[in-house]
């Protein structure tokens, strides 16, 4: 029996040694020691995947998952104006679940894009604001901001710009200009657009952050795809083996009929992450929501990819003569009952507004109570957003 428990006791000795070390190890790469999640390999894929609307490559994301102690994972963001609830809360629940699977989550501020991009009439020091701005909407919305690394571009580049211009410039060496004019997309912009120099550099740039953030795990939007892959291309020139999984997250539509996803310069084609409660009902009042239609609808693309994810249920209201109140638990049953004709347009924007006013009153509150965000919000709001 001594001997057994010798044993047992040297095991956990060698355990706790080993996660020591580990831990010490990703703290000397930068990123959060390890977990324990509490979940199986299968669970941590499952939360991962859920993530991404489009997954290059799934058995590579899950080699990973197996492989590796603390995954990182970055998604980089202009900041080019006021958030909306697909960059807010969307963005919140994508990080939370894969910090929950253990990963480590990098967020590329990234001002000297914006700046390239002409966002905030190429002010930097404006950019910058709306850059701790976002910060201060993520915070308040619920972030679990213990695994979350926030990196500004301009500060990182001048610090280890030995590392990144090489890099930068490889990548440029090793494409034609078409290939890199495919990519404009990623700004929100068209290879026929009369772009500056700064903007064809931009890809280059954007794709060189990958590497120089050490990422694993690519988690933007899917309207960032090419770029992307054009990652995993230069992985294949360079003959790495290992590439960047691609992670890619839906892109909410726009309020308005035929808009494929929301404009920061359009106010009324999202709702932002502090809009008042009578902003929220006013938008959502004035959405496009044909009865029974579900293609191109974005009320229910909120209820898909905001509301049941955040809230867990979407509970209707209304007078028992027009059906009673239902609570919705998923997103099936919702788009059954409205083709079906069970649920109205006018049975889903009222209990949408109230749903989406309760995620959104936290960060009110915080913009409210923090005399530094209120300031920051007062400033931004008087900027002028430029395409």
């Amino acid at each position: 029996m001594a001997d057994a428990a010798a044993a047992e006791m040297q095991a956990m000795n060698l355990e706790t040694e080993k996660q020591e070390v580990v831990a010490a190890l990703a703290g000397a790469f930068g990123v959060a020691p390890p977990i324990d999640t509490g979940l199986t390999l299968d669970e941590k894929y499952a939360l991962c995947r859920s993530v991404g609307e489009e997954c290059i490559q799934e058995e590579e994301l899950r080699l990973l998952l197996e492989k590796k102690p603390v995954p990182i994972c970055y998604d980089g963001f202009e900041p080019s104006g006021r958030m909306h609830i697909a960059q807010g809360v969307m963005k919140c629940l994508n990080v939370n679940k894969l910090t929950k699977a253990g990963c480590h989550f990098k967020f590329w501020v990234a001002d000297w894009f914006a700046l390239m991009n002409n966002k905030m009439g190429g002010d930097l020091k404006k950019i910058q604001k709306v850059g701790q701005y976002m910060v201060e909407v993520w915070k308040a919305v619920g972030m679990d901001l213990t695994r979350v690394e926030f990196i500004w571009s301009s500060e990182e580049i001048n610090k280890r710009g030995h590392e990144y211009w090489p890099l930068v410039l490889d990548i440029a060496r090793r494409n034609k200009l078409a290939r890199i004019l495919r990519c404009t997309q990623i700004m929100g912009r068209s290879e026929t657009d009369d772009l500056a120099a700064s903007q064809i550099f931009y890809p280059v740039m954007q794709c060189a952050d990958i590497f120089f953030l050490k990422a694993d795990i690519c988690q933007l939007g899917v309207d960032q795809r090419k770029v992307n892959m054009l990652a995993r291309e230069y992985c294949d020139d360079i003959k790495r083996k290992l590439k960047p999984v691609i992670l890619s997250h839906h892109m909410l539509a726009g309020l308005k009929q035929g808009q494929e996803k929301m404009s920061k310069s359009d106010p009324d084609s999202a709702i932002f992450m502090e809009d008042s409660e009578a902003d929220v009902k006013t938008k959502l009042k004035k959405a496009y929501c044909p009865p029974g239609e579900v293609a191109g609808n974005p009320c229910l693309e909120y209820i898909k990819y905001i509301v049941l994810p955040w809230c867990g249920v979407f509970s209707i209201q209304r007078p028992d003569e027009n059906g009673g109140n239902k609570d919705y638990t998923t997103y099936e049953d919702v788009e059954k009952d409205f083709v079906d004709g069970a649920l109205h347009p006018g049975d889903v924007k009222p209990a949408l507004a109230r749903h989406i006013n309760v995620i959104l009153q936290p960060v009110r509150d915080h913009f409210v109570n923090n005399k530094e965000a209120k300031a920051l919000l007062d400033t931004i709001k008087k900027y002028k957003v430029t395409k």
